[in-house]
């Protein structure tokens, strides 16, 4: 599974920026292959698939607790036991160790007019050459000693959703979820990512949509939106 290249997260110095980061939007790339019955209770059970998921656990039964609740919600039924269920639903997710990028602040020192500014030409945090200008999860920024270096982590999570028919294993659904964060802390980012893969599910076969949960700690949730 694609998702096994996803390493465990590190876990020092990201504490009080995960606190920031709950705050934000999560923005989600979303890919759906289906060919899913309409639903009329069928059963169904979650398994653990691939990633930090793989061996099961507490971790993995209360994010397959939120998938479940997802899929009863759309008019499937658990199943009370896995023999019996009609589709196995198997659930995979991870978030890699995280990448520090720094970068200088252009505008440390001053401000000016025009693309120049102090003999150096200089492109604005948010500029149109900024790779956060589309809004893929804008980072936060630091200062760094007072020297107009701003320095982030950059987190990669995913998550993967394969439904196959009990028995035959017939693929019924194949879906993965991505996002980047300033936090690697999974009860911040895999409840957002259950809910984009599930935002107008099953979706179209093939489809690929960028999906922005919103924000759930003290701020009303919008409802997520989606575009192609």
């Amino acid at each position: 599974m694609r998702i096994s290249k996803l390493a465990a997260a590190a876990s020092l110095g990201v504490a009080s920026l995960g606190l920031t980061a709950c705050a934000s939007s999560l923005h989600t790339e979303v890919s759906r292959y289906q060919a899913m019955p309409a639903p009329q209770g069928q059963t169904f059970v979650v398994v653990p698939d691939g990633g930090m998921a793989a061996y099961g656990g507490l971790e993995f039964q209360r994010y397959a607790g939120i998938v479940a609740q997802q899929m009863a919600a759309l008019g499937y039924t658990p199943a009370t036991d896995a023999k019996s269920a009609n589709m196995v639903v198997q659930f995979g997710y991870g978030v890699d160790g995280g990448q520090v990028h720094v970068q200088s602040d252009p505008f440390y020192g001053g401000y000016g007019y025009g693309p120049y500014f102090g003999g150096r030409y200089i492109f604005p945090r948010y500029g149109f050459r900024s790779p956060y200008y589309y809004g893929w999860d804008d980072p936060f920024w630091y200062g760094y000693g007072g020297y107009g270096i701003d320095s982030w982590v950059e987190y990669h999570s995913q998550i993967e959703l394969h439904i196959r028919a009990n028995g035959t294993m017939q693929p019924l659904f194949d879906g993965r979820a991505q996002a980047r964060s300033t936090t690697n802390r999974l009860d911040a980012l895999l409840p957002g990512l259950i809910e984009a893969l599930f935002t107008g599910f099953p979706g179209q076969n093939g489809e690929t949509v960028r999906i922005t949960i919103p924000p759930r700690s003290g701020q009303a949730s919008r409802g997520a939106t989606a575009s192609r």
